[in-house]
């Protein structure tokens, strides 16, 4: 068993959901990816018909989120949780990268990066492609809608602005309010593996 602490990078549903223990967390930045709903979604927050969206970490650019720090007795049952969330259906590449914390100090963070060849991965979609998925999508973890707002409502608890996120979070009322039932648009169709 490791003496160092244990540390996970969150940008998306680990920050308002870990589901682990932690002794503290912080807000951090890491350099060389940033938060993107990338990833089709074919069982969480859609289905193999109509797929949704969830976030992944693409390359470039830089994310801000919440680093947790995991006491060394529970690293190896976070590492277990950790892999059967967010590895079930290798969507996900995990790594270790360097985070800055709010106070300066810099640690290794567990994070896990999308992984381009992937199926499911969308890559980067057009504003209202995006949205529509968003507005129109439901799996068994609930709406799409309510991924993207959870999100957004926990970045900005926590004093980070992501100026995309707030405009997504508008564009999808915005749609759902005019629109009622969201028109879908096609979306191209690849295997179901997972998420």
């Amino acid at each position: 068993m490791s003496s160092e602490a244990y540390w996970v990078f969150a940008y998306g549903s680990l920050i308002w959901d870990p589901g682990f223990p932690f002794i503290d967390r912080h807000r951090a930045v890491v350099h060389g990816y940033h938060r993107r709903f990338c990833l089709y979604s074919h069982r969480y927050r859609g289905t193999p018909d109509l797929p949704g969206l969830v976030l992944g970490l693409d390359r470039g650019g830089c994310c801000q989120g919440v680093a947790y720090q995991v006491a060394p007795a529970e690293s190896a049952a976070v590492r277990e949780y950790l892999w059967a969330r967010e590895m079930s259906n290798n969507a996900y590449r995990p790594v270790i990268v360097p985070a800055r914390l709010e106070g300066g100090a810099r640690v290794p963070v567990q994070t896990f990066v999308i992984s381009p060849d992937h199926p499911q991965y969308a890559g980067r979609l057009p504003a209202d492609l995006t949205a529509r998925l968003i507005a129109s999508s439901h799996g068994e973890r609930g709406s799409n809608q309510a991924y993207l707002e959870n999100t957004a409502d926990h970045l900005t608890e926590l004093g980070i602005h992501d100026a995309a996120m707030l405009k997504l979070v508008r564009q999808v009322r915005q749609l759902i309010a005019h629109e009622g039932t969201v028109a879908r648009p096609p979306v191209p169709q690849v295997s179901p593996i997972g998420f």
